[in-house]
């Protein structure tokens, strides 16, 4: 996602992939919130879903394993694209591809070495080692980066070493088919609803029969510690029948692989001190891991990118004002840690034991109040907080967006000598605006400046360029 937003705004990144090829592992299974707009502003989100239009409300979601009802709320802000993840890597890297970015399967950093002006890294290929020196290097490479520890980052925060989760695809047999949510209907025990996390006093469930026709079975407990024998299936319903109290005969896989078995024990907790040191910068799973309950990893991950992509731009071509680059890390800081904030509060609610379960009745009469359920579903889809002197996220301006750059909206006319001096960086349309008469967008979607009056005043709209967008009529 960085390296399409980087070459958007004119710079040629060099991607370098551990991986020789996709991983068949099975991760994330959508996206939740913000980015899933987002992606459709880039001109992505027909790619994942196959059909036109751009994304809808979601009518429903979770929270601590509580449903939330959201198709009774006004402005509804949740969005959620079902999609494995593998599906959306392979997307990006052929929109990478089409922007002529060069990606470097089968090659390792090992070292790095931070100069004045410039990153020597060294990396190990399939024909040895060799070094590569770049402006700046952006480690993505995950919770367990090298990158972060090569440069010495600290990673503070907590390890939860109680819980255990065991993840598995399965057949479902007909008769424990629910006819009517596509849930499990479970003999001796009752519903087990889809794509929820559905709790009991002894741990955790979550369901999730996918369109491809894979149904994804996971249970979380604290009372089966791993072992270290390699997980099976048996294992995994041996949990199941656990936590349920009953036994349910699901069935090995039997359609296309990957076929994910998988056991995690322990969790962490943590956000990087920095997210920069001089040239060299951290963008998600690298600068903050978190909970995976309520799926808000890949919505913090990639709006990281596009957050980082074009400042990063701007500083390589020269012409960032003073400090854009550090508004990085104090832009998106604040996310992460509302996305620890509220993923520890989930766990919490989601957990075993009587004293959950009191905690949990009090929350349910809390959720029949709608403006309960609307600060929370804005909290999960990313809303809810806005950067230090922006606006929002900006309304559906079609393609316009899909170039990457920073926008000026006119509809009156009366701004074209005002943005002159910066035409070779912010580009001029004219589009319906829902509210107001012009607005300055940025190319991760924000409001940077707006009015509502047929002859807007130009002084702010101005700061707001330099601010931005740097000093006017430079040679780039």
């Amino acid at each position: 996602m960085l390296a399409c937003e980087l070459a958007l705004n004119g710079i040629q990144p060099l991607v370098l992939e551990r991986r020789t090829g996709p991983s068949t592992e099975q991760r994330a299974n959508g996206l939740v919130g913000q980015i899933v707009p987002m992606l459709h502003r880039r001109g992505l989100y027909e790619r994942l879903t196959g059909r036109p239009g751009g994304p809808e409300p979601t009518p429903g979601h979770v929270f601590g394993a509580f449903p939330l009802h959201l198709a009774g709320i006004g402005d509804n802000p949740m969005r959620i694209l079902l999609a494995p993840q593998q599906k959306i890597e392979a997307m990006l890297g052929e929109r990478a591809a089409e922007l002529g970015v060069e990606v470097r399967g089968g090659h390792e950093l090992t070292g790095l070495d931070q100069k004045e002006d410039r990153v020597v890294v060294a990396v190990t290929g399939p024909d040895g080692p060799y070094q590569v020196e770049a402006r700046y290097v952006v480690g993505a490479d995950g919770g367990r980066s090298l990158t972060r520890k090569l440069t010495g980052f600290a990673f503070p925060g907590v390890t939860d070493d109680d819980s255990v989760s065991r993840t598995a695809v399965v057949d479902v047999p007909a008769e424990l088919r629910d006819p009517q949510t596509g849930g499990l209907l479970i003999p001796g025990y009752g519903p087990v609803p889809p794509f929820q996390h559905h709790r009991t006093e002894r741990g955790m469930v979550a369901f999730a029969p996918f369109p491809d026709g894979r149904n994804l079975i996971s249970v979380a407990t604290t009372a089966r510690p791993a072992g270290d024998a390699p997980v099976t299936l048996a294992e995994v319903l041996e949990t199941l029948h656990y936590v349920l109290g009953v036994e349910v005969p699901l069935l090995p896989p039997t359609g296309p692989e990957p076929h994910t078995l998988r056991r995690l024990a322990s969790g962490n907790t943590r956000i990087a001190d920095r997210y920069r040191k001089d040239r060299v910068i951290l963008l998600g799973d690298a600068a903050h891991v978190h909970s995976a309950i309520g799926g808000p990893g890949l919505n913090l991950g990639l709006q990281d990118a596009i957050n980082l992509g074009w400042k990063l731009a701007a500083e390589v071509r020269g012409w960032a004002p003073d400090g854009l680059l550090d508004t990085y890390e104090s832009e998106r800081r604040p996310v992460a840690e509302r996305v620890v904030m509220h993923t520890q509060a989930q766990s919490v609610l989601a957990g075993p034991g009587p004293a959950v379960t009191a905690l949990r009745a009090l929350f349910a009469e809390l959720l029949e109040e709608e403006v309960v359920v609307r600060r929370l579903a804005a909290l999960l889809a990313g809303t809810d907080f806005r950067y230090a002197g922006m606006g929002g996220f900006a309304p559906d301006l079609g393609s316009l967006t899909h170039s990457g750059r920073p926008l000026l909206v006119d509809t009156t006319g009366t701004l074209t000598d005002v943005v002159a001096p910066w035409r070779d960086r912010v580009d001029l349309v004219t589009a319906p605006l829902p509210e107001g008469t012009a607005m300055l967008v940025r190319p991760d979607n924000y409001v940077a400046w707006s009015s509502s009056s047929p002859s807007p005043g130009t002084a702010e709209l101005v700061v707001a360029l330099r601010r931005w967008f740097g000093g006017p009529q430079l040679s780039i």
